[in-house]
């Protein structure tokens, strides 16, 4: 006769055995403290560059206050600053850029990636990659040797065509707004370009073959699918653009005339606040206007944190409303 197998009761909250959690293992542990590390630096940096930008240019901020902002006249002999010729200078060459780069990158990057036959694609990539890594300094001689004169050319045709306007108006220098926007929008079309080639490839095959067979177009495709699915990398590329655009200086500085005047005539000469800082900054003599350029420095760099945070705003709302 067998013996019936002892009933065990079963553990309760208090008896129960606690299973330990998997370790961090020393390995781990190093590789994520180095990663927090690295990171801290690079915000450390970037707070010291704004505290010591900040206290360099206290004079003139102690002077003149927010006023420097819109004041107008810009004269290191008397002393007399003002940073608005140079924010005018920037958002107008940078507005002028993306408006011709924006378009024609997306649609360079579509035509790569749906239209272009393979190895004509690949050899088109990699001379736009290429395009890329040209030195601002000789997009610049090519802007002062052949851009310029040819601006001065077309000038006073649009001036007869388009005169009506104020922004096809004045004497046709070569120099100025349009010319700094054109060597802008060459300068910033190889990341539109490559970035939107790259996210557009990455639209799910199946999504556009589904398209193809339910009898949609190219262009329906494109509209429909990829433009829709790819849309918060176009505009990170855009905002990437739109911040080299910004602090570009040796290019812009060779074309732009380097006027700080106001008018609303993209032939008129102009100043950006990264071509001032170039040309100016060795040359200061008195406090004051040392002062003054790093003062339009730190304007800078606080319209390229508030415009890349700008960005991540926009792509984060896009990428919830997908």
């Amino acid at each position: 006769m067998g013996c019936a197998a002892p009933v065990i009761p079963p553990p309760t909250g208090r008896g129960r055995a606690r299973v330990p959690g998997p370790r961090e293992r020393a390995g781990d542990a190093f590789f994520r403290r180095a990663l927090a590390v690295a990171a801290s630096l690079i915000l450390l940096v970037a707070l010291a560059l704004a505290w010591q930008l900040a206290s360099a240019s206290r004079q003139t901020w102690t002077s003149l206050g927010p006023a420097f902002l819109w004041r107008t006249g810009w004269n290191p002999v008397d002393d007399s600053f003002g940073a608005l010729p140079f924010l005018y200078g920037t958002a107008v060459t940078s507005a002028l850029a993306m408006l011709i780069a924006l378009p024609l990158g997306v649609g360079s990057a579509i035509f790569l990636t749906e239209l272009a036959p393979r190895r004509a694609a690949q050899a088109l990539s990699f001379a736009v990659e290429l395009l890329a890594a040209v030195p601002s300094v000789i997009l610049g001689l090519m802007g002062v040797f052949l851009l310029v004169p040819a601006v001065r050319a077309v000038e006073p045709p649009l001036s007869r065509a388009l005169g009506f306007l104020p922004l096809f108006r004045g004497a046709p220098y070569g120099v100025g707004l349009l010319s700094a926007g054109l060597i802008l929008a060459v300068m910033i079309l190889p990341y539109i370009t490559a970035i939107s080639r790259e996210v557009l490839l990455t639209v799910p095959r199946p999504l556009k073959e589904g398209m193809h067979a339910l009898g949609a177009t190219r262009w329906e495709v494109v509209r429909g699918v990829c433009l829709p699915y790819a849309r918060t990398g176009i505009a990170g590329a855009a905002f990437l653009a739109l911040g080299r655009a910004l602090g570009e200086t040796m290019a812009v500085t060779m074309v732009i005339g380097n006027a700080p005047t106001i008018s609303a005539s993209l032939f008129s000469p102009a100043y950006t606040m990264s071509a001032v800082i170039a040309n100016e900054l060795a040359e200061a003599a008195g406090d004051a206007h040392l002062s003054a350029l790093i003062a339009v420095g730190l304007t800078l760099f606080a319209l390229t944190v508030v415009i890349n945070g700008l960005a991540r705003l926009l792509i984060y709302r896009l990428e919830n409303r997908s």
